[in-house]
């Protein structure tokens, strides 16, 4: 089986290229502890500039959504309110907001150059409509119907040869799109494995080693997913975009500050839904055997 928590991934890859680069250790103990301070306060404004609080949002709803998929393909019928009410918890805006942060901060404390860039990037006019035409995306691609358009214009703009196409290559290489989302997408799905087996699902009787091997087995079909999901999003996002907002955009993304910051976002979702993924995981266990949880 393969549960897919690309999508709800994909936003930390995106909506975030910034930085941070905490300063050497001063001589004087207090100068040593200011930066840091001043530091965790930037990186807060930084979470609020990258719109953190709409994003929650949206992937909160997009994991009640799935929640309901769990249930279709895993124990039909025997869900209802309650299993609703189950994954709401999991999914607490408060909770992945301060995992997040907590995450966040801890990449990027050491690092606030890099942070100093990122707030200057995505605080600018330029910066605020790219966040808010990527927030915007994420909300349409939940539309079934927005999706598939999506992904159609974009096999139209490989079939015509698009140049943007290419644009949109070199943006998700700078940022490493397809290969760090296949990444997230697999840790999620062995946290949600060690989940069913931790709730009783495999009776014992699958051992980590076989979990990793299933996991492997989906890695083609997952990098296919990915793919597909991460260029109809970036077509969709950018289209109103002009070459010279993509060549600011591309410009930050391959400076040092902007790759330091990808990564720190990577690390912050992790931290978000690998627990997510273990917890739905154990809860979906326990409601196959009808345990209450």
């Amino acid at each position: 089986m393969m549960f897919r928590f690309l999508a709800m991934l994909m936003i930390a890859l995106v909506l975030g290229l910034p930085t941070t680069v905490m300063p050497g250790i001063a001589t004087a103990q207090t100068t040593a502890e200011e930066p840091i301070k001043d530091t965790a306060a930037d990186i807060a404004l930084l979470s609020e500039a990258l719109m953190m609080h709409e994003v929650v949002v949206v992937m909160r709803d997009e994991g009640i959504e799935y929640g309901a998929t769990l249930e279709e393909e895993m124990f039909p019928g025997r869900g209802g309110a309650e299993w609703t009410k189950i994954v709401g918890g999991i999914y607490n805006p408060a909770t992945m907001r301060g995992r997040f942060d907590a995450q966040l901060t801890k990449e990027l404390q050491k690092d606030p150059e890099a942070v100093a860039a990122s707030l200057q990037f995505f605080t600018s006019a330029q910066g605020k409509r790219i966040l808010s035409l990527e927030l915007e995306a994420r909300r349409a691609l939940r539309d079934d119907a927005a999706e598939e358009a999506a992904k159609v214009a974009v096999e139209d703009m490989i079939a015509n040869a698009d140049p943007r196409m290419e644009v949109l290559r070199r943006f998700a290489e700078a940022n490493a799109l397809i290969e760090l989302n296949v990444a997230g997408a697999m840790n999620a799905n062995l946290s949600f494995y060690k989940g069913l087996d931790e709730g009783g699902a495999f009776g014992g009787e699958m051992t980590e080693d076989q979990m990793l091997s299933d996991v492997w087995d989906q890695e083609a079909e997952v990098r296919g997913q990915t793919e597909e999901w991460v260029y109809s999003f970036l077509a969709l996002a950018y289209a109103p975009l002009s070459d010279a907002d993509m060549n600011a955009y591309q410009a930050f993304s391959e400076s040092e500050a902007g790759r330091r910051v990808n990564a720190a976002l990577f690390a912050a979702y992790d931290s978000v839904f690998t627990p997510i993924s273990r917890d739905l995981g154990l809860a979906a266990a326990r409601r196959m055997q009808g345990d209450d949880i």
